[in-house]
């Protein structure tokens, strides 16, 4: 029996190889008539596209299985027996398809391929044909030497590939004859444009690759270019891609979208940005309503045209499913019935607007509404969540379309698209900061919009995204806050602060390893009816501040997960995050009609981002200036009754007991400075100079004005010039231990910059790392996601699925390793994975070895 060339097969059906080819090439066809879509590419081209140019590269998009007709893959499909040689794959194959056809006149493809070749005056088809070829996630090297022989290795009764690359090419030329018309402009020589032509095809191969909008359609049929067309904008449509449906003109008004009676002149301000201006920066304090801002921002840019989705960007984890429900919520205000579903773009997450998803095998999703709803489709796969119309996910989800790893391209191309939001971009350390500036390079350079929000940005680092000079000490001193910043304008917009102030009086104690005088603390505050909040830099201080509280009596007065004492760090599973940050909000809630009753919350810095809570009284380590206001943030946020002693903010900064001299050795303690081991030279907050700055602060000025001193409390600990100031003071080891960190974050930036993807370099010039993980583990905060099935019962009593490892715990492991759990006493879980074993509790996940 011969057998047809195939692109898809399952249990005996195929779906013809030019069938499937041109489903992926209809689909990247309707890509480039979507308004948006086409302007970045123009915008990456230099020039407007012609109709004739974007038949060419659909054509080309058509090419990209073409290695597919070799025997040795196409026997993958065939009963055994029938190609005793070793199967093949189709990417090198699909290079060494379009070299032979090239080189041999006697090739069923070598006349076409030469017409082709006319289309540019340069490299631009070589380029295209890698980006084609491209379309797995990675760029594919062109085989050396191909030959015929290689192809004609034997004589097969059932199979032709020079009968099947005939039909291939007459599709080809059938269905986009327009490619083929003599003259018209030639394709675009521009690197960036090649680039992010890789990134949609390879997002077009995934789509046109699903039966859900493309079923097996059999035998070949020179009627089926119609059918995949009309398919093609059906997918783009139903999975939020081709966004256009959801378009209101005007834009929802800002108390349709965010409940809120009027905005707020920051809020006003940052709608009002030209719509055509790439860049904003706004800073404001903590709880000015930023998230609101943009969102305002987005729902403007969408109904102009000039962006088609939204990815909102926070530091964590945690942070993102706390704004998830209230990025969702907006998007149901603004657009009613038919209002995109925000996808959480977390790994290991499935969660699509209010619903969860629970996987399935064969790559299915159930979900709880048990709708499979195409509109989900981003949802049900990492690598797709920048597809989404709205996601709300990690910044490190987004810094993937900057990295040299696989499907960087297809992230790159689905973010171009969207307004992207940094929020707390004064966060990122110097290797995400190379691979940020990489990712905003690129995305401004096609086009596309972006919006960086932070309470407490310091001059060196607005400076530095905004392409500006370094402003004097002085003069980011006296820079407005509130601020927007526009790049390319010098002066910003300074919006009057119309919200409320406060006066938090600001203390230090040397009591950083004192964990019974902080428990004694605590709990005497709280009996005063006071909502306590203790923010440790480390879990391990957290842990151990809060077991000698309940040891010290203050049990009742913890933070109460289903009537468990718990506390607020990362290492919980995503179930019962939910359940923690729950309880928190409603503990120490916003709400005037709470009740009077003292409260206790220890955590790290988890409650420092994202909830909304209001809490009476501070305790918190040592930490930058920048990040010690951000939970000072948390502190006295609304106009609430306050128990005796508390009606103005207080805040006690634990100092390590000996001071910050000791820690240059180098020395770490409680993230404070960093440890030299085995050449390695890393820690939490190692910059010492900032950290004694922010000391001296607390100590010279122990009254401040929030947010009138922001401005000026950032400066002073983190300008360059106020640092250099006292290292200099300092002397010799503090002057060597500066330079290290120097190195160290010179270093790490290097790193970024060449684990960086450059898009104004050829496409064919990359090489891509074989593996991944060098490059990934730098990023996010979690390591190794071990899956616990059957999910047994947590200490809060919820069933739970997953639970993330802290990536120092994770080297060497991996989910393959056999993970099993085993009930204890008191709702406690052994978790084994390996030869290692972790202790899973109300204080959160820890290394057995080292428990109680």
């Amino acid at each position: 029996m011969y057998r047809e060339a195939w692109g898809k097969t399952d249990e005996g059906r195929i779906h013809p190889l030019a069938h499937h080819c041109m489903d992926v090439a209809a689909v990247f066809e309707r890509m480039l008539e979507l308004p948006v879509v086409r302007d970045r590419l123009e915008t990456a081209a230099g020039g407007r596209l012609t109709e004739t140019v974007r038949q060419r590269l659909a054509a080309l998009a058509f090419l990209h299985d073409a290695g597919k007709l070799h025997p040795g893959f196409q026997a993958k499909g065939w009963p055994d027996g029938l190609w005793p040689l070793p199967a093949r794959g189709h990417l090198k194959e699909g290079w060494a398809f379009l070299t032979l056809a090239y080189k041999n006149r006697d090739h069923p493809f070598h006349a076409t391929l030469r017409r082709i070749e006319k289309w540019d005056e340069g490299e631009a088809v070589f380029q295209l044909a890698a980006a084609a070829f491209a379309h797995h996630g990675r760029p594919v090297e062109e085989p050396a030497s191909p030959t015929l022989r290689d192809w004609n290795s034997r004589s097969l009764p059932h199979y032709d590939w020079r009968r099947e690359a005939k039909v291939f090419d007459a599709a080809l030329r059938r269905w986009f004859p327009g490619a083929f018309e003599l003259g018209g402009a030639p394709l675009p020589e521009a690197n960036r444009f090649h680039h992010a032509v890789a990134g949609l095809l390879a997002l077009a191969d995934w789509i046109g690759s699903d039966t859900r909008f493309f079923p097996y359609s059999a035998p070949f049929d020179f009627g089926y270019a119609a059918v995949a067309r009309g398919r093609a904008g059906k997918a783009l449509a139903a999975t939020g891609f081709d966004a256009r449906r959801f378009a209101r003109r005007p834009a929802p008004g800002f108390r349709r979208l965010t409940g809120h009676a009027s905005p707020n002149p920051a809020q006003t301000a940052a709608a009002d940005i030209d719509s055509d201006a790439r860049l904003t920066i706004l800073e404001a304090e903590t709880g000015s309503g930023k998230t609101e801002a943009a969102l305002w921002r987005f729902v403007r840019l969408f109904a102009a045209g000039k962006v088609a989705a939204l990815y909102f960007a926070v530091p964590t984890r945690a942070a993102a499913r706390q704004l998830h429900g209230r990025v969702d919520g907006a998007m149901r205000r603004a657009f009613g019935e038919i209002a995109p579903e925000a996808v959480l773009a977390i790994p290991g997450v499935l969660r699509a607007g209010e619903f969860d998803g629970q996987r399935l095998p064969h790559w299915k999703v159930k979900w709880d509404d048990d709708n499979p709803a195409p509109r989900r489709w981003a949802a049900e796969h990492a690598t797709r969540f920048l597809a989404a119309t709205v996601a709300v996910g990690t910044v490190d989800q987004a810094m993937l379309a900057a990295l040299k790893v696989k499907h960087a391209h297809l992230r790159g191309g689905a973010l171009d698209r969207s307004l992207l939001v940094i929020d707390e971009v004064h966060a990122s350390d110097s290797y995400m900061t190379a691979i940020l500036r990489e990712l905003l390079d690129g995305h401004l350079a096609a086009g596309g919009h972006a919006m960086l929000m932070s309470a407490t940005l310091g001059a060196r680092a607005r400076a530095k995204w905004l392409g500006q000079a370094m402003p004097s000490a002085a003069a980011a001193r006296a820079a407005p806050y509130p601020a927007i910043w526009v790049a390319g304008k010098d002066e910003p917009r300074a919006p009057r602060h119309t919200g409320s102030s406060k006066t938090v009086c600001v203390e230090t104690a040397p009591a950083m390893g004192d964990y019974a005088g902080t428990a004694r603390r605590a709990i005497d505050a709280a009996r005063r009816g006071a909502r306590v909040l203790v923010v440790r830099n480390t879990v391990d201080y957290a842990v151990r501040t809060w077991r000698v509280l309940r040891e010290a009596g203050g049990g009742p007065l913890l933070l109460r997960v289903e009537g468990r004492a718990a506390l607020h760090h990362g290492r919980f599973a995503a179930e019962d995050r939910a359940l923690l940050d729950a309880a928190v909000e409603t503990q120490f809630s916003t709400d005037k009609a709470r009740r009077p009753e003292g409260r206790i919350a220890v955590g790290t810095q988890t409650l420092e981002q994202s909830l909304d809570i209001d809490a009476d009284f501070l305790i918190a380590d040592l930490c930058p200036m920048d990040v010690l206001l951000q939970r000072i943030g948390r502190l006295h946020r609304h106009a609430l009754a306050r128990p005796g002693g508390f009606e103005e903010a207080h805040v006690c900064v634990l100092l390590p007991e000996n001071g910050l001299d000791p820690l240059v050795a180098p020395s770490f303690v409680n993230g404070l400075g960093a440890w030299e081991r085995e050449g390695a030279f890393d820690g939490i907050y190692r910059d010492l100079a900032a950290l004694e700055l922010t000391r001296r602060t607390v100590e010279r000025a122990p009254t401040w004005r929030i947010p009138e001193m922001n401005r000026d409390l950032v400066e002073g600990a983190t300008h360059r010039e106020c640092i250099e100031a006292l290292i200099a003071e300092k002397g010799e080891r503090w002057i060597a231990y500066d330079r290290k960190v120097g190195g160290v974050e010179a270093a790490a930036a290097m790193v970024g910059r060449i684990n960086a993807l450059d898009r104004a370099k050829p496409l064919c010039d990359l090489k891509f790392p074989s593996s991944d993980e060098s490059i990934m583990t730098r990023l996010g905060e979690e390591g190794v996601v071990l899956p616990l099935d059957p999910p047994p019962e947590g200490p809060f009593g919820r069933r739970i699925t997953r639970i993330a490892l802290p990536a120092h715990w994770s080297r060497g492991l991996g989910v393959n390793d056999g993970v099993e759990t085993h009930p204890e006493k008191g709702g406690e879980l052994i978790v084994s994975v390996g030869e290692k074993r972790f202790r899973y509790s109300s204080a959160g996940i820890e290394r057995a070895d080292r428990c109680r």
